[in-house]
């Protein structure tokens, strides 16, 4: 099965050519591409993007299909009524038998990927020629003047009307509708039946290139011989797994971060995260130091990111748990999109609820096997240790990293000095990183590297 995919190129991956070009290898059919535009983007939007000549493109779709051929043609971005028109022209002419229309116009960041005709020129001379049309809810909303779509029997409407303007399926694609009970809502419409299609909406941040992937995984489908129902459940159900095997993945520090197409083949673990974390400066957070100075934690989080922490541990100990998961989400709101994980110190439950990076707990505090478990694969999980025994216990129990100390004397916790050497023998003794914390500043930290240490936890000299 062949599918020649004809859009933008997405630069930081996640969507457009990229993404279809993923989707289509994950789901077991060759991929060809002709593109329209090269966008310049990345997890934080759309910078700017340039439209390839016509001339150019005509080309790269007659160089594919009169050689390697498609069973299904898919489009994207069409920055341009003439862009249109040529794409509509090369289709008549090389007679496809196959189009899946996915009218993309605005980005997730909401930059226009398109000028004002494309949606007209996507009605006259694609509409008819479609297979399936695919848009989001915003999109149906633009084809049909801004017409507001607000719910699920919008959404049946809009279906009905959409296929009035010529395609043989309509899929309206329910995931920018605020749905209670969970559920991912889809309207399906063949000319004679109104389908509702539910699925699982996945909770992550992950979904930069959702919309590109769910039609080129239709085209796949409908490449391998499936019906348009058919292909519409098993695209569904690909995305679906797709973000649930990616919901914990943090890739750039924008809000608009990708997923992992290919998961059944790679699965990109906590493991794979925490080899990517950045320890070297590990702020803990002081309550008693904000109230001192009259700040919130969001406000000194934001502060500690602009200096360059490159962690933070949330501590609130005499915080009941109804506050701490509001402080926890606050701040992972501010810190999330700057690419600073955020670690909930104690409480696991809060860091679960708050959809944190991960926990650190003490010796005191749930066993680390039972914390890994609670967690799951994909959190980040610290443990502190003071002997070589307890970070042995901890590598073994699931831990990414144990902190040690306190190094040297400090004010904010009562607990014993550790000796330097002893801190050479755990990061010598255990496979994962080290850091190092206890009245650690900018003058005495150099011991603690010296030590082994992946990183220093600090408190006072930060906050």
């Amino acid at each position: 099965p062949r599918v020649l995919t004809i859009a933008g190129s997405d630069s930081g991956g996640g969507a457009g050519i990229q993404a279809d070009l993923k989707t289509f290898q994950a789901c077991g059919v060759y991929g060809a591409s002709a593109i329209t535009a090269v966008t310049e983007q990345n997890t934080h939007g759309v910078r700017g993007f340039h439209t390839v000549p016509l001339q150019t493109l005509r080309g790269q779709i007659d160089a594919v299909l009169e050689d390697i051929g498609a069973d299904v043609v898919k489009t994207g971005m069409l920055p341009t009524a003439e862009v249109v028109e040529a794409v509509a022209d090369r289709i008549v002419e090389h007679r496809v038998s196959c189009l899946v229309v996915d009218p993309v116009l605005v980005s997730t960041s909401g930059h226009s990927l398109g000028d004002s005709d494309v949606a007209r020129a996507l009605v006259d001379r694609l509409f008819p020629l479609a297979t399936m049309i695919t848009p989001n809810l915003p999109e149906a909303s633009a084809i049909l003047g801004d017409r507001p779509i607000t719910d699920l029997e919008g959404m049946k409407a809009a279906a009905i009307d959409l296929h009035a303007l010529g395609p043989q399926c309509v899929l309206v694609k329910g995931g920018h509708l605020q749905q209670d009970g969970g559920q991912a809502l889809d309207v399906l419409y063949d000319g004679e039946t109104v389908q509702v299609i539910a699925g699982p909406r996945v909770d992550t941040p992950n979904t930069h290139g959702t919309g590109c992937s769910t039609a080129s995984a239709i085209a796949a489908e409908l490449a391998k011989g499936a019906s348009p129902v058919q292909a519409v459940h098993a695209a569904k159900a690909y995305v679906s797994q797709a973000l649930q095997a990616s919901a914990a993945l943090r890739i750039g520090s924008g809000s608009q971060t990708p997923f992992n197409h290919g998961y059944a083949t790679a699965d990109w673990t906590s493991k794979d995260q925490v080899s990517r974390l950045d320890l070297r400066l590990y702020a803990v957070t002081d309550p008693r130091q904000n109230e001192r100075m009259h700040r919130s934690n969001v406000e000194a989080v934001s502060a500690a990111i602009d200096g360059g922490v490159t962690v933070v541990q949330l501590r609130e100990k005499d915080a009941d748990g109804g506050d701490f998961l509001a402080e926890a989400e606050a701040v992972i709101k501010i810190a999330r999109p700057r690419g600073v994980p955020v670690i909930i110190n104690d409480r696991v439950d809060v860091a679960l609820a708050a959809d944190a990076d991960g926990a650190h707990i003490g010796q005191s505090d749930l066993p680390a096997a039972v914390a890994r478990r609670l967690l799951g694969p994909h959190k980040i999980l610290g443990v502190s240790c003071k002997t070589v025994e307890h970070a042995l216990a901890a590598e073994a129990a699931g831990a990414d990293y144990v902190g040690s100390g306190a190094v040297y004397a400090t004010n904010t916790k009562d607990s014993p000095i550790m000796p330097i050497d002893r801190l050479a023998d755990i990061c010598a003794a255990v496979s994962i990183p080290v850091v190092a914390i206890g009245g650690i500043t900018a003058d005495n930290a150099a011991p603690t590297i010296e030590a082994g240490c992946a990183g220093v936890a600090v408190v006072s000299a930060i906050f």
